[in-house]
C-alpha cells in the first residue's frame, strides 16, 4: 500500500521508514514536515532545512514542506496539514500517513480523529514496542543520531547535543524514557539504514530557549 510518512528528521521517523521498507508493510512515497517558516526549522527539533533536504535526498523520496506560524494554533496546524495531504492525496494517488509514535494513547487518539476526518488512514509501525529495546535496536541496527533539543527539567543540560548512543542511554536518568516518548529529548538522525549516504554534521552552539535547551546542528564538511 502507497503511503506517506509524517516526518520529524529524528530517530523515530527514520526507523519507522527503515521498519515499513523492510517489512514490506507499504511502499513509502513521499515524506511529510512540519516547518517553522519564520525561521526554517523542524518545530522542536530545530532542524535546518537544508539538513532537513539532505535527509530527503539520501533516502530519496520527496519531501513536502507544511509551514507553520509561530506561534501556531491548533486549528490553523490541522488546517495547513489538511491542505497538504489534499495535495498530496491527488499528485501521489495516497490515501495512508504513517507516524513514528511509540506509546502515548492521546496523540494517537488525536491523529487517528484528524485522520479519519480526512479519508487518511493512520500508520503505526512502532507502536507498543518496548522503548528500552527499540533504542537498542535502532543502534544496532546502524541508526545514529544526535540529540538537538532537550527539556532541562528532567535532563541534565549537559546531554544537550550529545550522540544518540549506549553511553546516552546509561546516562539518562531513570524517568527519562530510553526513545524521549514524552518530550525529554528530540534529535537528528545523521545515518539510518534507509539512508543511502550519511548526513555530515558539525555541532553549533547550544542555548536555552523557551524553557527548553537546543543544540544548533550545522552542515558539516564533505
Amino acid at each position: 500500500m502507497r503511503t506517506l510518512l509524517s516526518w520529524s528528521s529524528g530517530k523515530d521517523s527514520a526507523w519507522a521508514l527503515h521498519c515499513l521498507q523492510a517489512t514490506g508493510a507499504a511502499e513509502v512515497v513521499a515524506l511529510v514536515t512540519s516547518i517553522s517558516e519564520d525561521v526554517g526549522r523542524v518545530a522542536m527539533h530545530a532542524t535546518r532545512r537544508k539538513l532537513l533536504q539532505q535527509q530527503a535526498q539520501a533516502i530519496g523520496l520527496p519531501l513536502l514542506e507544511v509551514l507553520l506560524p509561530r506561534p501556531c494554533s491548533n486549528a490553523e496546524y490541522e488546517l495547513r496539514f489538511s491542505a497538504a495531504l489534499s495535495t498530496l492525496r491527488r499528485k501521489f494517488n495516497v490515501d495512508q500517513i504513517a507516524f513514528g509514535d511509540l506509546f502515548l494513547r492521546d496523540i494517537r487518539a488525536y491523529r487517528e480523529r484528524q485522520m479519519a476526518g480526512l479519508n487518511f488512514t493512520p500508520l503505526f509501525p512502532l507502536w507498543g514496542k518496548d522503548t528500552a529495546n527499540l533504542a537498542r535496536t535502532m543502534l544496532a541496527g546502524g541508526l545514529q543520531a544526535r540529540l538537538s533539543c532537550i527539556d532541562p527539567r528532567v535532563m541534565p543540560v549537559e546531554l544537550a547535543g550529545r550522540a544518540f548512543d549506549q553511553q546516552l542511554l546509561d546516562d539518562l536518568p531513570e524517568q527519562v524514557d530510553p526513545c524521549g516518548e514524552n518530550g525529554e529529548f528530540h534529535s537528528f538522525c545523521w545515518s539510518s539504514p534507509s539512508f543511502s549516504n550519511d548526513i555530515n554534521i558539525t555541532i553549533g552552539e547550544t542555548i536555552e530557549r523557551d524553557g527548553f535547551v537546543f543544540t544548533d546542528l550545522l552542515e558539516g564538511p564533505e
